[in-house]
């Protein structure tokens, strides 16, 4: 291909198009509809997750700290891709331009990113609740928490800042269609016209490093637990070990599950549709179902929800 071709194609594909959800569906309006409830629910679900913790004060506990970061990082990574999708669905408009592409990449893998990290961080936390009860003031003091976190967000931007420059300055000369509802690394690849085996490999590896530091820490973590609770004489002290424990697993299951699925299987593995129902599942269904398990089976954030309920009451009164 001679530079005048290439320039021509490059520069007169200032848009993509994504192709999205709703051309898959039968029925688009029903579809829009549906997820328009469940964007709704994570938002208030994980909004109130938030002043809960914030404003009770049994709940300012390390766990509930990191548990308030998770609800702030669904609401954030959940916003970054939806509304995008609903109003492109609404107003039958299904362009983003490059630079919009890149912010919602870079935004998206910045949040994954640290949330991969902050399970991590909340494995750890239950080990030293668990493990060293004794010691749990001093090794996750308030300074010990603020680091942890930041940490964290560290880390996920480290991640958006590697990947995204690198993915938006490939030549994209082929169609303009992007298979997917938002601007996922492998898909936005799929569209570039030069070899991108190197950068696969290397995002591979980046992917590997990212999931096996935090997987490691979880498992060790989670290891050292079930020991600790296994030789707990009171029945009692195990079944609420073992029930902040599991509500957390499930959350790290759903999460890296997903993750391994899109960033690490080869891509024999992949089809679009597949690619866009396990992007919905841990983009749109886990921001919703993060705050139902980490309140539904927690005793404190369903007492502190149900005092604010009944003050509400009392005041309106």
């Amino acid at each position: 291909m001679d530079n005048s071709t290439w320039v021509a194609n490059y520069t007169g594909q200032l848009d993509f198009i994504l192709v999205g959800l709703f051309s898959q569906s039968k029925h688009p309006a029903l579809l829009c509809v549906v997820i328009f409830v469940i964007f709704l629910m994570a938002l208030s679900g994980n909004s109130i997750l938030i002043f809960l913790i914030h404003s009770n004060a049994h709940l300012q506990t390390p766990m509930y700290f990191f548990v308030s970061q998770l609800s702030l990082m669904d609401v954030m990574y959940i916003s970054v891709t939806v509304p995008k999708m609903l109003m492109d669905q609404v107003m039958g408009v299904n362009e983003i331009s490059a630079p919009e592409c890149g912010m919602q990449m870079f935004l998206y893998l910045t949040l994954v990113g640290s949330e991969f990290f902050l399970l991590a961080a909340m494995a750890y936390d239950r080990y030293v609740a668990i493990c060293h009860p004794l010691r749990y003031s001093i090794l996750m003091s308030h300074t010990v928490c603020h680091l942890l976190v930041s940490g964290c967000w560290f880390l996920g931007s480290v991640d958006g800042f590697m990947l995204t420059p690198v993915t938006m300055t490939f030549p994209f000369c082929k169609t303009r269609e992007i298979h997917h509802f938002f601007c996922e690394v492998p898909a936005v690849m799929k569209l570039s016209c030069s070899d991108t085996s190197l950068y696969e490999t290397l995002m591979y590896l980046c992917c590997v490093l990212m999931l096996l530091i935090p997987v490691t820490v979880i498992s060790s973590s989670y290891s050292f637990i079930l020991l600790t609770i296994h030789r707990m004489n009171s029945a009692e002290g195990r079944k609420k070990a073992f029930t902040t424990c599991s509500s957390h697993m499930t959350v790290v299951i759903l999460f890296y599950g997903a993750a391994v699925y899109t960033y690490m299987l080869p891509s024999s593995y992949h089809t679009p549709e597949k690619d866009m129902i396990v992007s919905v599942f841990y983009t749109i269904l886990t921001p919703v179902l993060n705050p139902l398990i980490y309140s539904l089976r927690n005793k404190d954030v369903t007492g502190a929800l149900k005092k604010m309920l009944n003050m509400g009451s009392v005041t309106i009164l």
